[in-house]
């Protein structure tokens, strides 16, 4: 199935869902915020993937209205650049109980070669398009359904499509000004070279009053999968700072 056939699909499966609820007013503020994450093993936004040592990830949002503007910068913690993404997003649907949202990247992904005793920097350069919709539950709980299509420019770079369905639960007092916030992701990934699998990822993260620092645990496991070598299991720790 083409990934246009597959946007149409998921498209016309959420349009569908209920979407009771006030129309977001469309302010003139202009909206800034941001994480920046210190962890152990570098996952990737699409968990299947890992970096493998500490990274240094920083994600941003600038929004006003219904666009925005959401880049992420990873780094090893040599410094060494992973993956720069910037995402441009528009939100089709903006009600309380559900939004509908389209997104463009143009990304790129860099690894290193070695070529005898020395080692460049490859940069492989993506775009990718998106459909997702975002459905709150309660005040604190939603459902999210995510589809990529993603399109390597470089000769050998890989194409292929990711979705996913990501339930996830925010701020939930544990205890005297501690609070828990969690999230778990079905995701489906299918790229050229035989590259494809269902994966399941958790989150889990805890915070400390207004502290704006959240200690988090996140893991991969393939549920089924084609790629050799095996993904397997891969787990990440580290620190979110967050500021808006």
């Amino acid at each position: 199935m083409t990934s246009v056939k597959i946007a149409y699909c998921l498209f016309c499966a959420l349009s569908v869902l209920p979407i009771n609820g006030a129309e977001k007013s469309d302010s003139s503020k202009v909206d800034f915020s941001g994480v920046v994450s210190l962890n152990s093993n570098g996952i990737a936004s699409i968990p299947a993937f890992s970096l493998g040592k500490p990274a240094l990830v920083s994600s941003l949002s600038v929004g006003k209205g219904r666009f925005s503007y959401d880049p992420t910068l990873a780094y090893a913690l040599t410094m060494k650049p992973w993956f720069i993404d910037n995402w441009l997003h528009f939100k089709i649907i903006n009600k309380d109980a559900f939004v509908l949202r389209l997104g463009w990247n143009f990304s790129t992904f860099l690894s290193e070669t070695r070529f005898g005793e020395e080692s460049i920097l490859k940069g492989e350069r993506y775009f990718a398009g998106e459909i997702a919709g975002i459905i709150k539950m309660t005040s604190n709980s939603r459902l999210t359904l995510m589809y990529w299509s993603d399109n390597g420019i470089e000769p050998g770079s890989i194409s292929g499509h990711y979705g996913s369905i990501t339930g996830e639960i925010n701020n939930v007092n544990i205890g005297e000004s501690l609070f828990f916030s969690g999230s778990v992701q079905l995701f489906y990934i299918n790229y050229d070279g035989n590259n494809d699998g269902f994966f399941v990822s958790p989150r889990l993260a805890w915070n400390y009053g207004n502290l704006p620092l959240s200690l988090f645990f996140q893991a991969s496991q393939v549920i089924q999968s084609n790629i050799e070598p095996s993904p397997g299991f891969r787990w990440n720790v580290g620190v979110d700072f967050s500021f808006n």
